[in-house]
């Protein structure tokens, strides 16, 4: 394991093998089941590229040089710790050079990175059984993860959720694989077709982790702040005015909320973009997609259980679920008003990009994008 100077600030083989042995083992099938789970699945990728370039009217046949892998569980845990290794490299570094130049750099070392390991281990244990699919946008390539030539994106399909859910809906699991893969499709072609914007991405993300607070005697103040002020335990007597933010965004700072509303506007630009593909072209290739979108939707608004659903609220999975509805009913709303050509120039550049308000209200968007000559 590469060192970040010094004693890692977390333990990433730790992570992986924390998360492998608590994640919860997926559905029953034989030998020959899985592999045709597997084969299918790729089937599908790959037919899925030409119904939404038609779809969308984004990108052509050459452009995809980003590999689609079919993982298990361990999989998608292995992957994932992989990006987030490389997207959190400039803040571990800049943690591990902090450490112990404060008053607080005891908490830190005490904490360690064995410890850091063991809790973001459980935490993907818990998405691990969750996600049927993933674009990882900054994947770095190994020999046994390959990601495109440009120094990222790989496409991920995790079969044996994939089959949980089928199975779980009572749904035709043919149409309910395709169904998935013109989701994931869609996101390979958002990135792919446009040039920029994965570095725009990760340079809001970047900046989103440079504001972050250093100082341990600075963010334990803020925890205990948050704590507060979820708790209704506030001391000050104000009104309480965090309009239901999650624990993680109450210990951001005002500059961190200002990158995170850019963020999160994008974030649901492409997410309900996804969806919106997925349901327009569902009609002409899958035959039951409209008993498949019922089903799944009520399934993502009850969730599994009351510990489900805490843990979505505390992690901010409940914001995500709002980014499906709201920016699906954006690119709706826009395609309606303006044409598929006029929302593809949401594309064109940052500054086209909506704006989380104008998320809220299209018609705002299509007026600044839009706007004609008096």
């Amino acid at each position: 394991m590469t060192s970040l100077g010094g004693a890692e600030m977390v333990d990433w083989n730790l992570a992986v093998a924390t998360a492998t042995r608590l994640v919860r083992p997926g559905p029953e099938v034989s030998r020959d089941e899985a592999r045709e789970v597997v084969a299918e699945l790729r089937r599908h990728a790959k037919s899925s590229e030409a119904h939404v370039r038609s779809f969308t009217r984004m990108g052509t046949e050459d452009i995809h040089d980003t590999p689609v892998l079919v993982v298990d569980r361990a999989g998608w845990v292995r992957a994932n710790v992989a990006g987030f290794r490389e997207v959190l490299k400039p803040l571990l570094e800049k943690m591990k050079d902090r450490r112990g130049s404060g008053p607080g750099g005891a908490v830190l070392g005490a904490v360690g990175g064995k410890v850091t390991g063991v809790e973001l281990g459980m935490l993907l244990s818990f998405l691990a059984s969750r996600v049927l699919g993933q674009y990882e946008t900054f994947a770095p390539a190994t020999r046994e993860l390959p990601a495109a030539g440009n120094g990222g994106g790989r496409l991920l399909l995790v079969a044996p959720n994939i089959v949980h859910v089928e199975r779980e809906l009572d749904v035709d699991p043919h149409d309910f694989r395709l169904w998935v893969c013109l989701h994931e499709e869609t996101h390979r072609t958002q990135f792919s077709s446009v040039p920029w914007l994965r570095d725009h991405l990760e340079g809001e993300i970047q900046s989103f982790l440079g504001e972050t607070e250093v100082d341990p005697m600075t963010v334990l103040e803020r925890v205990r702040e948050a704590a507060q002020s979820l708790a209704g335990g506030r001391t000050d007597g104000a009104e309480d005015d965090d309009g239901g933010r999650t624990f993680v965004e109450l210990v951001q700072t005002p500059a961190q909320r200002e990158i995170l509303a850019r963020l999160t506007a994008v974030m649901s630009l492409l997410e309900g973009h996804a969806d919106y593909v997925m349901d327009g072209v569902g009609p002409d290739v899958v035959p039951s997609v409209t008993e498949i979108r019922e089903k799944f939707k009520e399934r993502r608004q009850r969730g599994a259980s009351r510990l489900d659903q805490a843990l979505r609220k505390l992690l901010g999975l409940d914001a995500k679920l709002r980014q499906y509805r709201d920016g699906e009913r954006f690119v709706r709303a826009v395609v309606e008003e303006v044409g598929m050509d006029g929302f593809n120039r949401v594309w064109t550049s940052p500054n086209t990009l909506p704006t989380k308000a104008e998320i809220a209200k299209p018609a705002d968007w299509v007026a600044r994008v839009h706007r004609k000559a008096d």
